[in-house]
């Protein structure tokens, strides 16, 4: 990048005709001029939640009455902030831009100490994209678990009439359905499944079987009926698949807020990571406190009929970002825009 300035001011310099070469000059600063801003502090924050969705089982009504155990009978949704990462960067000020005369004694210097804090518009340290994706709820899906049929066979009983010799006369006759089983039958045989698999874990622990399971082969049927027993369990206990999301937010110091505090991020229960205004969600809060900026020490006479040149002296700040109550993250960051102004000379006239 100096070398880049160091070229362009030399070109000025010697071929002051060069930058009409190709056509005409249109813009608005005067000719023969090069323009600066001043630098500014951008705080981005990426921020990482987990997303938890829970699903209830289809049985969780009747955990209580055939596991003796309470379970939630709700679907529900919970975000969780899992990670906070903040990277200060430094791009321009727009608001403060100034004009410095190329050739002038001491302008290359002055060009030369942009990376101390006087830069031009393409010095900022923009950062890269950041994007998010985060899949939309879907629901529980119970239907490879459990391995009883849907169906049962009840015994109905029907009624026909039947003609004798004087009269008719009723008669009973059975005849098998099959019909649907109810959701409690269900429940019942996959609370029995459960707990003959607890019982056929004792059996192969003790030796009480016909069987004879040593070494891995224990091992192994002992981790499979346990296996099992849990994908029976999620009929009653439900099961939770989880997400991460993840997004960018950038926060702007401003000297005209008297508080120094903003809000970051905000944290939905329904949607998760939101925007700052977006009242939705739990504000998590940035507090920036600068440090006072001491005045500089000598006598020094005041010149007159001089050029000179503007840059800031950066404000050491330390940030706090809490939810309200619990620190999340702090830091010390020098912040520009929260400094002091200040100004030295190009060349006397």
């Amino acid at each position: 990048m100096k070398f880049v300035i160091r070229f362009l001011i030399m070109s000025f310099i010697l071929f002051p005709s060069a930058i009409f070469a190709q056509g005409k000059y249109q813009g608005t600063d005067p000719v023969g001029t090069v323009s600066y801003s001043l630098p500014k502090t951008v705080l981005s924050f990426d921020v990482t939640a987990v997303c938890r969705h829970f699903y209830a089982g289809p049985y969780a009504d009747y955990a209580k009455k055939y596991l003796g155990i309470n379970v939630k009978d709700k679907n529900s949704v919970s975000y969780s902030l899992a990670s906070v990462n903040m990277t200060p960067f430094m791009e321009a000020d727009q608001s403060r831009r100034f004009l410095a005369v190329p050739g002038s004694r001491g302008t290359e210097s002055f060009l030369a100490l942009t990376a101390q804090g006087l830069i031009s518009v393409g010095d900022g340290n923009f950062g890269s994209v950041s994007k998010w994706r985060f899949p939309a709820p879907g629901n529980g899906d119970f239907s490879e678990k459990g391995v009883s049929s849907n169906l049962t066979s009840e015994a109905a009983t029907l009624y026909r009439k039947v003609k004798n010799d004087s009269a008719y006369n009723t008669v009973t006759v059975r005849q098998d359905m099959v019909v649907e089983k109810s959701l409690e039958e269900r429940a019942r045989e996959a609370a029995d499944m459960i707990i003959s698999f607890r019982k056929k874990k004792i059996q192969i622990v003790t030796g009480n079987t016909d069987a004879t399971f040593s070494g891995e082969a224990m091992g192994a049927v002992i981790q499979e009926l346990d296996n099992l027993e849990k994908e029976y369990m999620t009929l009653f206990t439900g099961y939770s698949e989880t997400s991460v999301q993840e997004m960018k937010f950038d926060v702007v110091p401003s000297p005209e807020n008297e508080r120094q505090i903003y809000v970051a991020f905000r944290l939905s229960d329904e949607k998760g990571l939101v925007s700052a205004d977006n009242v939705s969600g739990r504000p998590y809060l940035l507090e920036v406190v600068p440090d006072k900026i001491p005045s500089a020490s000598g006598e020094v006479k005041p010149l007159k009929n001089v050029n000179y040149a503007v840059y800031r002296i950066p404000a050491v700040c330390r940030l706090k970002l809490t939810d309200g109550m619990n620190l999340v993250l702090q830091d010390r960051v020098p912040v520009y825009q929260l400094g002091e102004e200040s100004t030295f000379t190009l060349n006397s006239k």
